[in-house]
C-alpha cells in the first residue's frame, strides 16, 4: 500500500507516521474509529436509559470493548485514557483534544469548543505512559462567530500532530442559527473541503441525506471528492438495526467513496459480548474489505 505522506511530517518522523497509519487502518487506508467522546458531548443521555444496558453507564465498558474488539483507534478524552490506560494498554488510542456539552442550544448561541490540551501534552503523555497513541482529534463547528478561532486551532493541531508523526482527525460540523440542514449534501461537501484545506488525515462528517431523509451515495461522492487526499469518515449516529447499519456502511465506502466511519452508540449501547461482535463486523467491512454477508456472520 502506497501512503501519501503530508509534507509537514519531518523526515525523521515519516516511519512513525507510516506505522501509525498502517496499523490504524490495517494497511488499507480505511479507518474504523470507535468514538468514545460522548460522555461530554451528550452527557449521560447515551449511556443510561431505556434500551441501554446498565453496564454502559460505566466508562470502563467502552475500554473493555476497545481492548477485545478489532478497531482502528479508540477516540476519547485525555482524562479517561489517563484513568484507564494502564489497565487497557493494548488499545490503539486517539486523544480527543476538545469537547463541549449540548446544554446550550445551537440556535441560542454559536458553538465554541476550545482545545483542553495541546499536542505537546499528548506527545509527553505518550512518552511517559508508553501507551499506543496513534493520533489526536479535534471538533470544529462551521458557520458561527467562533469559526475563525476553531479553524486556527485545528490548523495548528494538524500541523503539530504531523510534526510528531501522529495522525490528525477532525470532526467538522456546520451548526448554528445560519445552518438550516446539517445533513445537506452540498454543505457536508463544503465541510469535507475545509478538512482538506486544514491538512487533516481524516475528517468525520455528518451523513448526507436526500429530501426524504435517506442516505444518498451520490451526495456522499461530492464530499469524498471534495476532501481530496483527506479520508472521509461518516458518523455512526443513533443506534439502529445491525443489518441496516452495516449495509449503509458498505454503501458509504463502496458507492460513496468514504474511507471509514466514526461509530460510538451503535457499538457501546450493547452488552459487552454483542458490542465486541458489532465492532468486529464494522471493522471487517471498513478495514478488511468484507461484504455485508460476511460481516453479519460475525454477529452470530
Amino acid at each position: 500500500m502506497k501512503y501519501n505522506i503530508p509534507a509537514d511530517v519531518p523526515a525523521k518522523k515519516v516511519s512513525l507516521y507510516k506505522k501509525n497509519l498502517k496499523e490504524a487502518t490495517n494497511g488499507t487506508n480505511h479507518l474504523m474509529l470507535f468514538a468514545g467522546d460522548q460522555k461530554v458531548e451528550h452527557l449521560n443521555n447515551d449511556f443510561y436509559g431505556k434500551d441501554i444496558p446498565f453496564e454502559d453507564n460505566s466508562p470502563e465498558h467502552m475500554f473493555q470493548i476497545a481492548s477485545k474488539a478489532k478497531i482502528g483507534v479508540f477516540a476519547t478524552q485525555f482524562g479517561l485514557i489517563s484513568r484507564y490506560g494502564r489497565d487497557y494498554n493494548n488499545i490503539p488510542y486517539l486523544v480527543k483534544l476538545n469537547s463541549k456539552t449540548n446544554l446550550v442550544p445551537y440556535d441560542a448561541e454559536d458553538p465554541y469548543s476550545k482545545a483542553w490540551l495541546s499536542v505537546g501534552d499528548v506527545v509527553a503523555f505518550k512518552e511517559q505512559s508508553g501507551l499506543d497513541i496513534k493520533g489526536v482529534g479535534y471538533t470544529l463547528y462551521l458557520g458561527g462567530a467562533y469559526e475563525h478561532e476553531m479553524l486556527t486551532q485545528a490548523a495548528i493541531i494538524v500541523h503539530e500532530a504531523h510534526q510528531n508523526g501522529l495522525l490528525a482527525v477532525l470532526w467538522i460540523y456546520p451548526k448554528g442559527k445560519f445552518v438550516k440542514d446539517e445533513h445537506d449534501g452540498h454543505l457536508i461537501a463544503g465541510a469535507a473541503g475545509v478538512g482538506a484545506a486544514l491538512g487533516a488525515d481524516f475528517v468525520k462528517l455528518k451523513v448526507p441525506y436526500d429530501k426524504k431523509g435517506n442516505f444518498d451515495a451520490k451526495l456522499l461522492q461530492e464530499a469524498t471528492m471534495a476532501a481530496g487526499r483527506t479520508g472521509v469518515l461518516c458518523e455512526g449516529g443513533a443506534k439502529v438495526d445491525e443489518k441496516a447499519f452495516l449495509t449503509e456502511l458498505y454503501e458509504q465506502i463502496h458507492k460513496g467513496g468514504s474511507r471509514g466511519n466514526g461509530t460510538g452508540r451503535n457499538i457501546h449501547q450493547r452488552e459487552f459480548k454483542e458490542a465486541v461482535k458489532m465492532a468486529n463486523a464494522i471493522y471487517a467491512i471498513t478495514s478488511e474489505n468484507a461484504t455485508v454477508k460476511e460481516a453479519l456472520k460475525l454477529l452470530k
